[in-house]
């Protein structure tokens, strides 16, 4: 019907400036290609890092109503989007619930968001906090890395990646959060922003073997989040 679906890759954005590359500027050209009356417009999409499925729709009303039930799906808890994410490093409970405040924070000349443990009343009232929440569920492990299923029940930027760092597993390929999980003798522990910098992530040699990657070649490694499946009514 007015439903169509696509597989994004990490890094093209939703929208863009005029003239850059964007999923939004590409419509036009896939309108053509499939020779679609209607315009088409993007009912879900990943976010710019991640990968995974974009759902589309040649028509306004159809649009309107599943993005209405996508927010409503939260507000009831449930889960209508599942990700996967390889994560470096291992859960310790193989199944369980990530939640914690998030905001934004000022750092340098570029905003951070941050996880904000205990969130007072009057923060959330005026929303410079947001309570956040995802399911996660360890699918399978091994060499020090893990697969994960993730099921976010709300939505703010950068979500997974900071959750999975509360988990001291980040997100393969994150290089903007994982400097915040830190190593001594082998055990992981969590670092403020203020003395973790932003940086290429950092993975063990035997590990980079295994990707055949160079520490050189590191800072291409693409986040890997993927949004696999969406719950439609």
């Amino acid at each position: 019907g007015a439903l169509l679906a696509l597989s994004k890759p990490p890094g093209l954005p939703v929208l863009g400036h005029p003239g850059d590359l964007s999923l939004d500027a590409l419509l036009p050209a896939l309108r053509r290609r499939l020779g679609l009356a209607a315009e088409l417009h993007v009912v879900k999409a990943p976010a710019r890092e991640y990968s995974g499925l974009v759902l589309l729709s040649s028509c306004y009303h159809t649009t309107k109503k599943l993005q209405q039930f996508f927010t409503s799906a939260r507000w009831r808890g449930q889960y209508p989007a599942t990700y996967r994410a390889i994560t470096v490093g291992v859960p310790t409970e193989v199944e369980g619930v990530i939640s914690t405040g998030l905001c934004w924070q000022q750092q340098g000349d570029r905003a951070m968001v941050v996880p904000v443990r205990a969130p007072g009343r009057r923060s959330l009232a005026r929303k410079d906090v947001k309570s956040t929440l995802t399911h996660y569920r360890v699918l399978s492990a091994g060499g020090g890395c893990a697969l994960l299923q993730l099921q976010p029940r709300t939505a703010f930027p950068e979500q997974l990646q900071v959750h999975l760092t509360l988990l001291l597993c980040p997100a393969l390929g994150d290089h903007k959060h994982s400097s915040r999980v830190g190593r001594v003798l082998g055990v992981p522990f969590f670092l403020t922003l203020e003395t973790a910098p932003t940086r290429t992530q950092v993975l063990d040699e035997e590990l980079l073997s295994r990707l055949g990657l160079s520490p050189q070649q590191l800072h291409h490694l693409p986040l890997h989040i993927h949004l696999q499946e969406l719950v439609l009514p």
